[in-house]
């Protein structure tokens, strides 16, 4: 019965000072989340990166102190060690997929290919990024609808950004019969290029003959546009040029077909 007295004053020490270790510790990782927010809330990195950071952060932290905690309470830390990392084994085959999601949000946010705000296309979907998140990633396409994309498959995939650069260049390609004066046709669309206020004038708008068709010349025109309004050129170009083209009697021809009859 001595013995075991103790044997259990002993432990019940350890044991006692191992949670004062936890609850101590607990309190330490609080304030130094306190601090980092702060600090990360006057730096210039990226508001996406500052949850991950934290979150990183916190789980170090109480990491370091449970293995300090368990230490303290006379399990061997090698032993613990080891238990966990095959315990960690098993449960990444298990999860492997969320893992895997887990590493591609990683790199989004390390790398940053992009950010929140950015319209890209991606794995076959394109739209306006709303969230990157560690798991997934959020984007709302032009009509409005969310699409929720694994990060893993982010990471595995091309990734076109269109928010990267400031401006953009907008070619359009116009079919005009052959009969047609190809010096007018230019004139006219340099014309409507010149009066539309939303062409960037350097550099300048180029109408070009791009091609011969089975029925149609094509002249294309290229025009450098603030990325924010490109969409909202392309419409209304098409829109004026269609119009010019009637008022000025241009044709647009469309594909036929000659059918001979022998008898």
């Amino acid at each position: 019965m001595n013995n075991f007295v103790n044997l259990l004053q002993t432990y019940a020490l350890k044991f006692i000072i191992a949670l004062l270790i936890v609850y101590i510790g607990f309190k330490v990782v609080k304030w130094v989340k306190k601090i980092i927010s702060k600090f990360l809330n006057k730096s210039s990195i990226d508001v996406t990166l500052r949850p991950f950071i934290l979150s990183m952060v916190d789980v170090v932290l109480k990491v370091l102190i449970a293995i300090s905690a368990i230490q303290q309470a006379g399990v061997e830390v090698t032993s613990f060690v080891a238990i966990l990392g095959a315990a960690s084994f098993a449960i990444g085959l298990a999860f492997e997929g969320a893992l895997s999601n887990f590493a591609g949000g990683v790199l989004l946010l390390t790398l940053r290919m992009f950010k929140v705000g950015d319209f890209v296309e991606v794995a076959g979907h394109s739209g306006r990024v709303e969230a990157i998140n560690i798991f997934n990633t959020t984007l709302i396409t032009v009509d409005n609808k969310t699409i929720i994309i694994p990060n893993g498959d982010l990471s595995n995939s091309s990734i076109i950004n269109y928010s990267t650069k400031g401006t953009r260049r907008l070619d359009l390609e116009f079919g005009v019969g052959y009969e047609q004066d190809i010096d007018k046709v230019k004139r006219v669309l340099f014309d409507v290029l010149n009066k539309n206020k939303l062409i960037l004038n350097d550099p300048e708008p180029t109408v070009v003959v791009s091609g011969h068709g089975d029925s149609a010349v094509f002249i294309t025109s290229r025009t450098w546009v603030l990325s924010s309004d490109y969409r909202d050129l392309k419409f209304e170009l098409l829109e004026e040029v269609k119009k010019r083209f009637d008022k000025e009697e241009i044709s647009i021809p469309y594909p036929h077909m000659d059918i001979y009859l022998h008898q």
